[in-house]
């Protein structure tokens, strides 16, 4: 699935792999799809390693999506979070939130 500029793939293991860049310009479609698709469930780990840039939106995206997600059960563990996101993370003091499984 792709969402403008963002390719979603999902792997064994309840693994849904995040390709592109996940940026003001992309964190409305992303978030829109990750909604839904978390809201179906089978999803354990969100993994952001092929994320090539991120920005305040994307992390605003991510942790809304994490957010609405625990409200129904386990929120899905973030796999390898690039480092800009990681810093970003660290200013904004949420990236407990992300912590990776």
């Amino acid at each position: 699935m792709t969402e403008a500029g963002c390719r979603f793939e999902e792997r064994d293991g309840g693994t849904l792999a995040i390709r592109g860049v996940l940026t003001f310009d992309t964190a409305k479609a992303a978030w829109q799809f990750l909604r839904e698709r978390l809201g179906r469930g089978g999803i354990s780990v969100i993994d952001l390693s092929a994320v090539e840039r991120g920005d305040s939106a994307g992390l605003a995206c991510l942790l809304a999506v994490l957010a609405e997600a625990g409200r129904h059960g386990p929120s899905p563990r973030v796999r390898g979070l690039p480092a800009g996101l990681r810093r970003l993370a660290q200013v904004c003091e949420v990236e407990p939130m992300l912590a990776s499984g």
